[in-house]
């Protein structure tokens, strides 16, 4: 079990857009199997491997209520393939961002097709909480923040405190 350190805002890696994963293999699901651990350990329902310091396109999730089985789910190449008319609200919250939450309006339902944990391709019609983490995660792939919904207001009060936050504390990743 291996937690990995969260990137945490204004940190600029949360802004990269992420890479297709090119081969899966014993290394890919390792650090499948460590974002897991860390989710949990947060604790949260979702993570994109860039909120672990690796801009690669790849995502876990598991929306299992306490006292129910774990549902794991590895997610890798994600792409959005349709999106619902219908919209949805739901009250957000980022492990990059803790303890913010907004309301944030995306499509109520989404069709994803990725590949799993073997390589293997799969397809999910997904709505509910489901869509909105699926689309949650893979806005992290491509450099979008679920604050980016909420009004330039609001957004610039986030980064404000994030910013001052960040002074505070070590860093939380090497650079090199």
């Amino acid at each position: 079990m291996t937690i990995k350190p969260l990137i945490i805002l204004p940190d600029p890696l949360l802004r990269e857009h992420s890479k297709p994963v090119e081969h899966i293999d014993d290394g890919v699901r390792k650090f499948a199997r460590d974002m897991l651990d860390t989710m949990y350990d947060a604790p949260g329902i979702g993570l994109a491997a860039i909120q672990v310091g690796e801009p690669i396109r790849m995502l876990v999730i598991d929306l299992a209520k306490e006292g129910e089985e774990p549902a794991p789910r590895i997610v890798i190449n994600p792409e959005i393939v349709t999106s619902g008319e219908d919209r949805s609200i739901y009250e957000e919250g980022c492990l990059s961002i803790p303890d913010y939450y907004a309301e944030v309006e995306r499509p109520a339902t989404v069709r994803v097709k990725y590949l799993d944990e073997h390589g293997k391709p799969q397809e999910v019609d997904a709505d509910g909480l489901l869509a909105t983490c699926l689309q949650h995660e893979i806005d992290h792939l491509n450099g979008v923040l679920f604050i980016d919904y909420i009004s330039k207001l609001k957004r610039d009060m986030v980064m404000k405190k994030f910013k001052k936050l960040a002074k505070d504390r070590p860093p939380s990743r090497m650079v090199g």
